[in-house]
This record gives C-alpha cells, sequence and structure tokens, in this order.
C-alpha cells in the first residue's frame, strides 16, 4: 500500500523532463499561480531574526485553534497546487511524502485542489467565515492572500515546539515580511524571483542589464515584453528608479506607472504577457522581457540562447506559503509536515524537482550531489550577495490593491 493518498496521480515525468520546457509542467503551474484575479503577490521586507530563535508573534489576534486529533489520528489533509511537488517515474508515487509517512507514521491525504488564489480562496471562505473545519490541514497560497487569512484571522498560529528545523534553516531573506512579522502564521513552501531574461542572438551583441535597457533603448523597440503580474513588473521598475517597492507611496506608484505608460506610447514594450512570454523569447521575437526566474531555469534546458540577468538595482521576490487553516483537526501533525520539508536533504530533493528557489538554508549543498547544476543556480538556490539584492512589494490594503491593479489594468489594456 502507498504510504500516501493522492487525489489524483500526477503526470509520469522525470526529474530533467520535469524541468524542461518540452515537459510544459512547471510552465502550467507558474501560468495557474499568476492567473489569480487580482493575482498580486503581496511580500513584504526583508528581515533580521536570530536563525535559532522563535519568532515573534503576528499582528492579529490570531486565528481559532479547535481540538487537535492528530495524536490519535495520524493524517494530514495538504492542499497545494498542481505539478508543484516531486513525483517519481511511475507518476503516481510522491517520494518525499513517502518518506515523511516512513519517518512519522503519519499518512498524507494530498491533494492538488488551487488552481486559482481567488478561486481557492471561494472555496474556503464561506467555512472559514462560519468558523467551521475546511476538511484541510495544510494549505499553499501565494503572498497576498496569505496576507489576507492572517489579516482576517482565519489561519492557526504555528507552534515553535512543532518546528525546530524550520526555525533553524528559514532564509534570512525570507524570515519577516511585513504581512507576517517573524512568520508567525507561515512559512514559505517555495519562493519565485522576477529578473530580465534575454535572447543572445536576438540581442546580437548588444547588452541588456536593466529595466532602463529595457524602456529606454531604441535599438530594442517593439521586442520587448514585461508581466502581467502588476508587483513584479512594477516592482522592477520601481528599483529601476531607486525607490523601494517595500516602502512604495502612492505618488512612488504613479510615477513607475508613468514611465511604463511611454515605453508602452512610443511603442518600446510589445505587450504584458503571461508566462506566454517563453515562446516569443525562444524564437527571438522578443529579445529581452522581464520574466519568472523558474521559466528560464526551464528553458536553457532546450534553448542556449535564453539567458538572464539579475539587475544591479534589485530583482523581485514572491513566495508561496504554507498555513494552517481554523479548526484544522490535525495541526501538529501539519506543522511535523512543515518542519519536514525544512530539513535541507528534503529541500534539496524539492527544489532539484520543482526549480522554483528554496527558502530553506543548507538546501544548496545537499542540492550539489542530486544536480550540481541546479545547486550552482542562484535562480533556485540565491548566493548570499544574489539573496541580498532580493526586494518585495509591501502588503497594501483593499483600498491601495483597487487603485494600483485599476491603474495597471488601464496600462496594459486588461
Amino acid at each position: 500500500m502507498e504510504q500516501y493518498e493522492s487525489d489524483r496521480p500526477a503526470p509520469a515525468r522525470t526529474a530533467a523532463a520535469r524541468r524542461g520546457p518540452r515537459g510544459g509542467a512547471l510552465l502550467s503551474r507558474r501560468s495557474l499561480l499568476r492567473a489569480s484575479a487580482g493575482g498580486a503577490l503581496a511580500a513584504g521586507g526583508i528581515g533580521t531574526l536570530s536563525a535559532c530563535g522563535i519568532p515573534p508573534a503576528g499582528r492579529t489576534a490570531g486565528g481559532v485553534t479547535t481540538e487537535d486529533h492528530s495524536a490519535k489520528e495520524k493524517v494530514v489533509n495538504f492542499s497545494n497546487w498542481p505539478v508543484y511537488i516531486d513525483v517519481d517515474d511511475s507518476g503516481k508515487r510522491h517520494p518525499t511524502l513517502e518518506d515523511f509517512t516512513r519517518q512519522t507514521g503519519i499518512k498524507v491525504k494530498y491533494t492538488e485542489d488551487v488552481n486559482d488564489n481567488t478561486e481557492f480562496f471561494g472555496k474556503i471562505k464561506p467555512q472559514l467565515a462560519a468558523g467551521q473545519d475546511t476538511g484541510r490541514d495544510l494549505i499553499v497560497v501565494t503572498d497576498w492572500l496569505a496576507a489576507r487569512l492572517i489579516r482576517l484571522g482565519w489561519v492557526q498560529k504555528l507552534d515553535p515546539a512543532n518546528l525546530p528545523h524550520a526555525f533553524a534553516n528559514l532564509a534570512g531573506h525570507l524570515r519577516s515580511p511585513d504581512w507576517d512579522p517573524g512568520r508567525a502564521y507561515s512559512y514559505p513552501w517555495q519562493g519565485v524571483s522576477t529578473v530580465i531574461a534575454y535572447n543572445k542572438k536576438a540581442l546580437d551583441g548588444l547588452e541588456v542589464t536593466s529595466v532602463s535597457d529595457l524602456l529606454d533603448n531604441p535599438r530594442l523597440k517593439g521586442r520587448v515584453s514585461f508581466l502581467s503580474e502588476m508587483r513584479d513588473s512594477v516592482g522592477l521598475t520601481l528599483l529601476d528608479m531607486g525607490k523601494d517597492p517595500a516602502k512604495v507611496t502612492d505618488d512612488d506608484y504613479d510615477a513607475a506607472i508613468a514611465r511604463l505608460q511611454k515605453a508602452v506610447d512610443k511603442g518600446q514594450i510589445r505587450r504584458f504577457t503571461g508566462n506566454d512570454y517563453t515562446s516569443d523569447l525562444t524564437k527571438g521575437d522578443i529579445a529581452a522581457c522581464v520574466a519568472w526566474g523558474g521559466d528560464i531555469v526551464q528553458l536553457q534546458q532546450d534553448s542556449p540562447d535564453v539567458d538572464y540577468v539579475i539587475p544591479e538595482a534589485g530583482w523581485m521576490l514572491s513566495t508561496d506559503n504554507l498555513l494552517i487553516p481554523n479548526k484544522a483537526r490535525h495541526k501538529a501533525n501539519a506543522e511535523r509536515l512543515i518542519d519536514f520539508y525544512y530539513q535541507p536533504r528534503q529541500a534539496a530533493r524539492l527544489a532539484a524537482y520543482v526549480a522554483f528557489i528554496s527558502p530553506v538554508d543548507g538546501a544548496r549543498e545537499e542540492l550539489a550531489g542530486i544536480d550540481k547544476e541546479a545547486a550552482e543556480n542562484p535562480l533556485i538556490v540565491p548566493t548570499k550577495d544574489v539573496a541580498a539584492r532580493a526586494h518585495s512589494f509591501r502588503a497594501l490594503s483593499d483600498k491601495e490593491e483597487a487603485a494600483y491593479e485599476a491603474k495597471f489594468a488601464k496600462l496594459t489594456g486588461a
């Protein structure tokens, strides 16, 4: 009998094919992630919590606890995005989940039912609002939705006693977002980088190193794309303007929108895209663009002309996050599963498969034994120097969110 229960079998892919663009798995994952209505990622700034310290409490009054049945019911119900965990060659087994079960005796009911942040929020909102169990012990949602759930008091504060590896090994640049100071309610599952990508052949010797190059170099007119994700495109633009997205004001935001609008008006920006920029980039129809690091890792497997640069001004970082909803029946079991993935060996196995940013210190050394090339790729395991240049968009109020997204939609023609 398998040691975990999967809601549906994942497609059969080897790890190498999983990262390759022909497999398509992570490209689909990126589309799903960014398709969220209002799909903004409200990550916070870089924190400085002691590696072995207990995090401070969050800003809210906290979630609602209930009787924990973990001791008697050796199960954890885990909801995640599709194709966002390791799968063996048969396509039917998740090796890391099976190892967790062997080590703890806790079975994992693993369900790939987070297809869209807003859609998923609609699924769980009625139960959470009514103070009822959602049937889920652990969920993975993107920054902006994690912030909303914490603000509403609909997720439970984590118990440090059950998370020794997580507290010790969480990477420093992810420790204290403004929407969850000290990670009292959440831990990152994986990180997502936003950088500049280019096609070397299409550039024909032209050097691209900054957003200014994308917006202002006439040789790139009509051959540039930006992302349809507001925080990524505006965030990189703000950094290029010397502004911190973690402290963005209305005036800063309007100035960045105006700068992008100028590039649109003169035909410099060809279009705003989801992850469909990847085909234009590999063909050379787009010479340079704002891109997601996970996509670039995949594209480089089969497209040697594709490369990237991390701007000196900085890059945008967001995370997908693990949270325990109110009334979850198996809170301690869920915390043990979070902690399991913060062991460097398990984090490395996951990173080798999904090719997103590992949030775990020590994963690089373990990953080197699995996939040396991946271990040396800062888009998967950022070096300290690269991590120091990571920036995130501050949490927005509901009013700000509506106003900012409306302005961006007008810019992009959405």
